[in-house]
């Protein structure tokens, strides 16, 4: 038990370090930031944020797709989405052009999730136009990455 407890401890303490030492040590005083990590504009984890739950909604609706829906599979698949999303736009929290096209995105992502949960719960079939609103979904996310190579 107590060998647990130290190994707990000496967990959290190197989390920490790696959370917040890493870093300090990656942003040294006389650094330069690109624009794309100063306040106000899209960082490396927003992007990669909004990349991950939009991925990780394109390759698990497969299963979703035609009935019989396995509703307990699907809440928490949902659940998991929901939960991508929210970090993604907790980490999209500036005021570039590209911060408000990858939130613009993540939005679009939020509607199209609650559209097909309103389809799976009723029984009904999914929205015909998923592909195409998976489609634009992404084409935001390439235009934002675009618009960070801009500074923008």
């Amino acid at each position: 038990m107590e060998r647990i407890l130290k190994l707990a401890i000496f967990a959290a303490v190197l989390f920490l370090v790696w959370k917040f030492g890493v870093q300090k040590f990656l942003n040294k005083p006389g650094d330069t930031a690109a624009p794309a990590t100063q306040p106000g504009f899209v960082s490396n984890s927003c992007i990669g944020a909004a990349n991950s739950a939009s991925q990780a909604w394109g390759s698990g609706i497969g299963r979703f797709t035609n009935p019989p829906y396995d509703v307990d599979a699907w809440s928490i698949f949902r659940s998991d989405i929901d939960s991508k999303i929210a970090n993604a736009q907790g980490q999209c929290a500036c005021v570039s052009e590209s911060c408000r096209k990858i939130q613009s995105a993540l939005q679009d992502l939020r509607g199209l999730v609650s559209d097909l949960d309103s389809s799976i719960r009723s029984g009904s079939a999914p929205p015909g136009d998923i592909v195409q609103r998976q489609e634009a979904i992404d084409r935001q996310l390439d235009e934002a990455r675009d618009l960070v190579k801009q500074g923008k």
